[in-house]
C-alpha cells in the first residue's frame, strides 16, 4: 500500500479511537484559575467540561476582576487573596506604557526589567500568603478533602493551584503557556538555547552568534527570577505544609498533563514531551452573526471593508497623545473602523470610526468584511486571527506580546509597530502596507488552513486528556525521568569523566610500560658494554 494511504489510514483510525473512547463518568474537578485574560480561555474549557457532565468547583478571589461568584457552570469557593494585587498591576502598566513611549535604550530596558521583576515577585508573595491562609483554615481544608476531587485543573502562571494539588495529593492538569518564571517548555522539555528563543528576547529560531549571547543573557534573567524572586515564596509554603518539602519547578514537572495553549503553526519547532498536549486555538469557533446595528455598520463599508482594533483586557486606555495620533490615521482611511476604546474620546476621530466599550471579537474576525486586525499581540487574539485568516498590525505593549507578534511577522502574516514609533503618519503607512500588500493576507490564510487541518480539534484534545487523567487517576507513565536526574548525569558528564579517567589511566599505563621496557633495554645495553 502507498505510504500516503497508510498515513491517511493511521490518522483516521486515531481519530476513531479517540471518538469512541468510553466516556468518563461525570468527574469532580477542582479549578484554581488565573484572573484576567487567562480566565477567558479557562472559562471556555470549563464550559465544555460542564457540557460533558463534569462537576466543577472554582477557587476565586473575593475581589476577582472577571470570575463571577455565582455561575451555572461551577460552584465557587471565594477566598481572601489579599489586597493590592490589582493595584500592583495598574501602577506597573501605567509606568510601563510611559517608558515604552520614551523609545528603546539600555536604560529603558533596565528600568522595564526591574519593574517587571519587582511587580511579579510582589504578586507571587501576596498570593502565596493567601494560599497559606487557606491551608491554615482547618474547616476549608476538611471541606476540600471531603469533596473527593478527581483532579486539580490550574493555570500555573502563578503556582497556588500547583502547590494545592500537591497538598491534597491529587492528579494535576495544567492549562498552560506561562509558568512562574517564563514559558512552560523550559522546565519540561529539552530547550537548546542555540535555536529556541527565550521569552522577551525578541529573537526567532534563527540566531547568529551575538543573538545566541543575547538569548543566554535573557535565560539568565529567568533563572535569577526563579531562584531569588519567585522560588522563595513557594519554598516557604512547601517547607511548612508539604511533607518532605518541595519546590515549584519539581511540582510543575510532576504534572500529569500539560494542556499547552500553542501549536507549531504559531510557534517555532522545538523538542517536546509525551504529556504535553497542544491545544492552541482551542477557544476558536466559526463566526456567529453580528448584532443588527453592528452588521449595518460593517456592511456600510462596502468594498473597502472594515478594520478592527482592540488592546485586550489589561490596557484600559493609552495616552491622549497616542489615541489622537491613531484616530487621525484612521480618519484618513477609506475603510470603516471599529475600535474598542475606553477613556476620553479622541479629538481627531473621523466619521468612519465607531468607538465601542466591547466588541464580539471572534465574530468580527470571522466576518468577510474584516480586512485588518490592529491588536496588542495577546495569545488569544493572535490565535483567533490565525483561525480566521486576518492579517495583524501589532502594537506590543506587555509581557509576551512582542514575541507573539514576532512569530506572525516572521511568517509574513503581520507587521509590528512599536508604541514609541506610533504617530499619525507611521501608523497610517503601516496600516496601508498590511491592507494593500496581498502577501500579508495570503500568508495568514495559509496559516489558517494549516491550523484547521487537524484530525481532532484542539478542544476535543483538551477534553480527552482531562478525562484520561480522571479515568486512570493520573498519567505518571508519560512523565520523563530526566527531571529527577542531577544536571551532571543528565548531560552524562559523570560518564564522560569516567571514560576520560579510564582513557587517561590506560594511556599512562601504556606509557609506563614503554618506559619500563626502554629502561630495561638501556640497562642491558650498558651491561653488555661493561
Amino acid at each position: 500500500m502507498p505510504l500516503h494511504r497508510v498515513c491517511g489510514l493511521f490518522v483516521v483510525l486515531s481519530a476513531c479511537l479517540i471518538s469512541f473512547t468510553p466516556p468518563c463518568d461525570g468527574g469532580n474537578i477542582l479549578v484554581f484559575p488565573l484572573d484576567g485574560s487567562h480566565w477567558i480561555n479557562m472559562k471556555i474549557l470549563l464550559e465544555e467540561l460542564h457540557a460533558k457532565g463534569h462537576n466543577l468547583t472554582v477557587i476565586r478571589a473575593a475581589a476577582s476582576w472577571y470570575i463571577e461568584e455565582k455561575s451555572p457552570l461551577y460552584t465557587s469557593i471565594t477566598v481572601d487573596m489579599g489586597e493590592g494585587v490589582e493595584n500592583f498591576f495598574d501602577v506597573y502598566v501605567e509606568e510601563h506604557l510611559r517608558m515604552l513611549r520614551e523609545g528603546a535604550s539600555l536604560w529603558t530596558f533596565l528600568k522595564l526589567t526591574k519593574n517587571f521583576l519587582f511587580v511579579f515577585s510582589q504578586a507571587h508573595l501576596t498570593l502565596s500568603e493567601a494560599l497559606s491562609r487557606i491551608f491554615d483554615d482547618e474547616s476549608m481544608v476538611k471541606s476540600l478533602r471531603d469533596s473527593q476531587y478527581d483532579l486539580v485543573l490550574t493555570d500555573p502562571a502563578f503556582a497556588q493551584g500547583v502547590v494545592l494539588a500537591k497538598y491534597l495529593k491529587l492528579p494535576l492538569v495544567l492549562n498552560v503557556r506561562w509558568i512562574t518564571s517564563g514559558e512552560g517548555h523550559f522546565v519540561i522539555a529539552p530547550s537548546p538555547l542555540s535555536y529556541i528563543p527565550v521569552p522577551r528576547s525578541g529573537l526567532t529560531d534563527k540566531m547568529n552568534f551575538m543573538q545566541r549571547i543575547k538569548n543566554l543573557f535573557f535565560y539568565s534573567i529567568i533563572l535569577f527570577q526563579q531562584k531569588f524572586l519567585v522560588g522563595p515564596s513557594y519554598d516557604a509554603l512547601c517547607d511548612k505544609y508539604i511533607e518532605g518539602g518541595c519546590d515549584v519547578i519539581s511540582l510543575l514537572q510532576e504534572a500529569d498533563i500539560w494542556l499547552f495553549r500553542s501549536d507549531f503553526v504559531f510557534d517555532f519547532p522545538r523538542p517536546t514531551m509525551p504529556n504535553v498536549v497542544y491545544i492552541g486555538g482551542f477557544q476558536c469557533k466559526p463566526a456567529q452573526p453580528l448584532p443588527a446595528d453592528l452588521e449595518r455598520f460593517v456592511q456600510s463599508a462596502g468594498e473597502h471593508g472594515v478594520i478592527i482594533m482592540t488592546l485586550g483586557t489589561w490596557i484600559k486606555v493609552l495616552t491622549k497623545e497616542v489615541t489622537d495620533e491613531i484616530a487621525s490615521a484612521f480618519a484618513k482611511m477609506p475603510q470603516k473602523v471599529i475600535w474598542k476604546h475606553k477613556g476620553e474620546r479622541p479629538s481627531t476621530l473621523g466619521n468612519n470610526t465607531l468607538i465601542v466599550d466591547w466588541m464580539p471579537q471572534k465574530d468580527l474576525l470571522g466576518h468577510p468584511q474584516t480586512k485588518v486586525f490592529v491588536a496588542h499581540g495577546g495569545t488569544n487574539g493572535v490565535q483567533e486571527a490565525i483561525y480566521h485568516g486576518v492579517p495583524v498590525l501589532g502594537i506590543p505593549l506587555l509581557f509576551d506580546q512582542y514575541d507573539n507578534l514576532l512569530r506572525l511577522q516572521e511568517r509574513g502574516a503581520g507587521k509590528i509597530i512599536q508604541l514609541s514609533d506610533v504617530n499619525s503618519h507611521s501608523f497610517e503607512q503601516a496600516l496601508r502596507e498590511v491592507l494593500h500588500q496581498d502577501s500579508y493576507r495570503q500568508n495568514m490564510q495559509r496559516l489558517s488552513r494549516l491550523h484547521r487541518d487537524q484530525p481532532i480539534s484542539p478542544m476535543d484534545q483538551a477534553i480527552f486528556w482531562v478525562e484520561y487523567v480522571m479515568r486512570h487517576e493520573g498519567a505518571p507513565h508519560l512523565r520523563t525521568e530526566a527531571n529527577k536526574m542531577p544536571w551532571y548525569s543528565y548531560y552524562c558528564l559523570d560518564v564522560m569523566l569516567l571514560l576520560l579517567a579510564a582513557a587517561t589511566v590506560l594511556l599512562l599505563s601504556v606509557l609506563a610500560i614503554f618506559r619500563c621496557i626502554c629502561c630495561r633495554s638501556r640497562r642491558k645495553t650498558k651491561a653488555k658494554q661493561h
